[in-house]
């Protein structure tokens, strides 16, 4: 039932209907017959026109024309009236010969009426969005807006060209589009041209006056931004980031502009995933994420969490870190069964109880201890941490039936120079010898760095800049793999659905990063200078810690998968007796003093001096 502010707009709304569809009418006798409008003529066009105008109003109401009175006219619309028109005209017809037989309305009247109908309620349905527009240009015009172009002369530089003549609150005035593709050069969006390339930006700049370049989030790689924002520093204009439609709906950044972020400088093509694939093998399935309170754990939560598990299970001994992910995850999807789990996977007989009530068939192993000076200090627990944990965890995987395990290691474990790289490439090699004997599809995904997880590079440097310096970095010939933490996230997830068991899978981390170079542009993204707002220290290289990072062995092979970004670092497993005694003769030790357990760990698996590091220090 309709309330009466509903009924009101629904008696309004066909009020004002009514006279434009019956004018329509009559507009279209006088086109028929001009200035031969007869008595008889005009005798059908009295007696007919309120028939015509109610199965017409009918039609629009079936329709719910009436509804769409706004200044958001799209081709939607236009197709909408083009079928109230067309129906319209055969209701027209159909009335007129089984029902109306005293006159017959000739048929080129019916002809131009569906015409004129059309014409006349998109004119009158164009008119808020005329207003709107002219409103915007007298906004333009009248106040000294910045002049703005857009980056991407595609779908989303169309909606945010919409946008912000739709927002007031966007006060810009965009003066062109600039593209790579040399197809859209010439063209006009909105009636907004295409200028040009981000090759030449300086002239447009010049040319039209440019104050400041807009881009949506996510539409261009970093490479592509970071030259961006280097031209912006040598040609006086700004570079703002616009959040797309994506972060929007999700409620994870505000409306309005803002500067350009590290993340964006360092963002790569978006990830493409097989997601029907991936929700075949974890839809109806239940699912335990081990670390689920770290910055990647958390994050393949917020991806497993979208593909309908049965159940998710978060893991960790974070109180705090599990409080706070539980509740995000309860809001992201209210109606997901999720059950927060709080253990110390060096507890066996915890760890035991979990899995004999609570089942899991798909594990994603996360938690680890992750800083390698820390580890240095403490050899004893990196190894309960990363190896026998690990250990602990396969073993009651395989026992209680689980479909797959998939382990997170790091570029850290190849060629190890770190107690922590070498307690990640023994838990690779547990992970793949045990893998030859179990039912359980075991596989270890390996990559590097991830931009702005807890107490990584980008953090402390914020921290750094915000206390006014001096930003600390190691070595200046110090480079680093980065990806964004969702991107990884999601590539772990599609490696498991592509795991058979025994593999491990590298993720393709692109191009190496300075640490200098991410240092410096961090100082200048914060409207600073280097070294004379903000001194950049060099602290020296320090225990365990390498100048370049690997992402396979010598005695591993690099081969391709299906997946453009996931490669195998293909390797002859070890024996799985020998890594069992080498585990068993570890546990005994992991209470002792320091340097047995750093000596012990050495010999099984030997420490290295990598490469470059050696030719770097050579010169």
């Amino acid at each position: 039932m309709l309330e009466k502010p509903q009924i009101h707009r629904f008696i309004y709304s066909l009020a004002m209907l009514a006279p434009l569809v019956a004018i329509a009418y009559g507009v279209a006798y006088l086109l028929r017959f001009a200035d031969n409008l007869g008595a008889q003529s005009f005798t059908v066009l009295w007696s007919t026109v309120g028939w015509v105008v109610a199965i017409k109003l009918a039609v629009m109401v079936y329709f719910r024309l009436h509804q769409d009175w706004n200044r958001y006219v799209t081709f939607r619309d236009l197709s909408l009236l083009v079928q109230v028109a067309t129906y319209s005209s055969i209701g027209m017809v159909v009335v007129d010969a089984l029902f109306w037989t005293r006159e017959t309305i000739p048929r080129s009247v019916i002809l131009l009426d569906w015409g004129t109908t059309l014409g006349l309620l998109a004119l009158v349905r164009a008119i808020p969005r005329l207003v709107r527009d002219f409103h915007w240009r007298n906004r333009q015009t009248g106040h000294a807006h910045p002049r703005a172009l857009i980056v991407g002369a595609n779908d989303s530089g169309e909606a945010l060209l919409r946008a912000i003549r739709g927002n007031r609150s966007l006060q810009y005035q965009p003066v062109g589009f600039i593209d790579g593709r040399a197809e859209a050069q010439g063209r006009r969006i909105g009636g907004v041209p295409v200028l040009g390339t981000c090759l030449n930006m300086a002239a447009l700049v010049q040319q039209y006056d440019i104050e400041e370049v807009l881009i949506t989030s996510g539409e261009l790689p970093g490479k592509q931004v970071r030259r961006l924002v280097e031209e912006s520093q040598q040609h006086g204009f700004r570079v703002k980031v616009l959040p797309s439609y994506e972060q929007l709906l999700h409620e994870r950044v505000a409306t309005q502009p803002r500067p350009v972020a590290i993340n964006d400088l360092l963002r790569r093509p978006s990830v493409e995933i097989d997601t029907e694939n991936i929700r075949q093998w974890i839809a109806g399935r239940v699912l335990l994420v081990t670390g689920s309170a770290g910055s990647i754990g958390s994050e393949i939560c917020r991806q497993l969490v979208k593909l309908s598990p049965t159940k998710l299970l978060l893991l960790d001994r974070s109180e705090t870190g599990q409080f706070f992910v539980e509740r995000e995850l309860r809001r992201l999807a209210p109606d997901a069964h999720i059950e927060v789990v709080m253990a110390d996977m060096t507890d066996v007989d915890r760890m035991r109880g979990v899995f004999a009530r609570l089942r899991p068939e798909i594990i994603f192993h996360a938690a680890a201890y992750k800083h390698v000076p820390l580890m240095e200090s403490h050899p004893g627990e990196a190894v309960k941490n990363i190896v026998l944990a690990t250990r602990n965890l396969v073993d009651l995987a395989e026992s209680h039936q689980a479909k797959a395990l998939v382990m997170i290691s790091t570029d850290k474990a190849v060629n190890p120079t770190s107690i922590m790289g070498s307690c990640k490439r023994l838990a690779e090699k547990y992970v793949q010898a045990k893998a030859s004997t179990s039912s359980c599809q075991l596989v270890t995904v390996r990559f590097g760095n991830v931009l702005d997880s807890a107490g990584s590079v980008v953090p402390i440097f914020r921290q750094q800049i915000a206390r006014g310096g001096p930003v600390t970095v190691t070595h200046p010939h110090m480079v680093r793999y980065f990806m964004m933490i969702p991107e990884a996230a999601q590539l772990v997830i599609q490696a498991g659905a592509m795991g058979q068991g025994g593999e491990i899978y590298v993720l393709d981390m692109g191009q190496p990063v300075r640490i200098m170079d991410l240092a410096q542009d961090m100082i200048r993204l914060s409207g600073l200078r280097v070294y004379e707002d903000i001194e950049i220290e060099l602290t020296g290289l320090r225990p365990g810690e390498k100048l370049y990072e690997e992402l396979y062995s010598e005695q591993e092979k690099h081969q391709p998968t299906d997946h453009a970004k996931i490669m195998v670092a293909a390797s002859v497993p070890q024996k799985l007796l020998e890594v069992i005694d080498a585990l068993n003769r570890l546990d005994a030790a992991v209470d002792g003093p320091n340097e047995a357990v750093r000596h012990l760990l050495g010999e099984i698996v030997p420490l290295q001096v990598p490469p470059a590091t050696k030719r770097l220090e050579a010169a």
